[in-house]
């Protein structure tokens, strides 16, 4: 490795190496701390994200987009509510070729891989080095972010998720289904496997007391679970992956910049969901994370020549500009989780009348599609 580095990447997920192929293409020494390849890595793995438009530009100018059968286009979302209350969106009406496309995380990760390896400007290393600037990206759970005495506001919700994916047998037709049902469960079917696919990522959000004992349900029960909430949308289902599940929560660090505690002339900086985290239901999450990715890169690049990457009013304005982000869509998706997680039938009667009235809303419609896709 060379001896010395304008920054150091800890994390080597999907934001963390994205962070490091923008920095790299700035012509910014890079090293990234990744831990050794598990000869597993991939097996198993359930995760798909909802893509925006922006993210998916971001990615194919790194050339990292993954091939038509692991990146579905969505062509329309559905939204139901639990009693008769929808609201659809149609790429079409957008007049874009797709609202987001679901991607398949495993191949996603296998891309960045490598082209990270082949990128030259960029170190792989087992462990943290000196740099003027460290770029911590290691997940809701960092344990770097402890280390620096930063806080991670939480608030928990009463909800987990239960992740899994479902072979059906009728084609997805490349619509994104979500359903909210009067016990306040939220379950999304995220088309997955190409334009003629019969697969779907599936994630479930359930009273934490519930998960033990979905978990415990023999594969053929759980799918069945699932076809009574989706009301046969998509025919009979047959489970194909294993579940996974996680407890839901909104935070975010109190800071996201500051100096490195005892390394006079090194700072820090928190991207990802080492900076924040968000219910999953309008699937914003790795969005919002890319964003930080981008923006970063994009502040490092615009640098006076005089400044280090490490200069804390430089690393301000990338603060600055994506708390203003995050914010925006934390309040979206946790006040649709408020209205839509309580069981009581004031709350009911009130979100489905809202979901009509949203429906035929015209314009107000499109520019909350356009949000939800990083075109607003």
């Amino acid at each position: 490795m060379a001896a010395s580095v304008d920054i150091c990447i800890r994390g080597a997920g999907i934001v963390g190496r994205t962070l490091a192929l923008l920095l790299a293409r700035e012509r910014l020494r890079v090293a990234l701390v990744a831990p050794p390849p598990d000869a597993a890595s991939g097996h198993g793995d359930v995760r798909a994200y909802a893509l925006s438009p922006t993210a998916r530009t971001l990615l194919q100018g790194l050339r990292c987009w993954p091939n038509e059968r692991a990146a579905t286009p969505v062509l329309a979302m559905e939204v139901h509510g639990d009693e008769r209350g929808a609201v659809r969106f149609d790429a079409t009406a957008q007049g874009v070729p797709a609202l987001n496309w679901i991607v398949d995380v495993p191949a996603l990760e296998k891309q960045l891989a490598e082209a990270v390896n082949y990128q030259s400007g960029i170190d792989v290393v087992a462990a943290p080095v000196a740099a003027p600037l460290t770029v911590v990206c290691e997940g809701r759970a960092s344990r770097t972010r402890a280390e620096l005495g930063v806080e991670f506001d939480t608030t928990r919700y009463p909800q987990h998720a239960i992740a899994t994916r479902l072979d059906c047998e009728r084609p997805h037709g490349q619509v994104a289904r979500q359903w909210f049902t009067a016990e306040g469960d939220i379950v999304a079917f995220l088309p997955l496997d190409g334009a003629d696919g019969r697969q779907v990522a599936v994630v479930w959000s359930v009273l934490a007391d519930r998960v033990p004992a979905l978990l415990a349900l023999d594969d053929a029960a759980f799918a069945a679970r699932l076809h009574e909430l989706s009301g046969g949308a998509l025919g009979a289902l047959a489970q194909t992956g294993p579940r996974a599940s996680w407890p839901l929560l909104l935070a975010r660090a109190t800071r996201w910049v500051g100096a490195l505690p005892g390394r006079p002339g090194e700072s820090f900086a928190l991207a990802g969901d080492a900076a924040h985290a968000m219910h999953p239901l309008a699937g914003q999450g790795l969005n919002v994370g890319l964003g930080d990715a981008a923006e970063l890169a994009q502040v490092l690049a615009a640098r006076e020549p005089w400044r280090s990457p490490g200069d804390l009013k430089l690393l301000r304005r990338y603060e600055r500009a994506r708390q203003g982000d995050w914010l925006r869509m934390s309040l979206a998706t946790d006040g649709l989780q408020q209205l839509f997680g309580r069981p009581e039938p004031v709350a009911a009667l009130l979100r489905n009348w809202g979901m009509a009235a949203f429906d035929a809303s015209g314009p107000l419609k499109r520019r909350i599609a356009r949000l939800a896709m990083g075109t607003a």
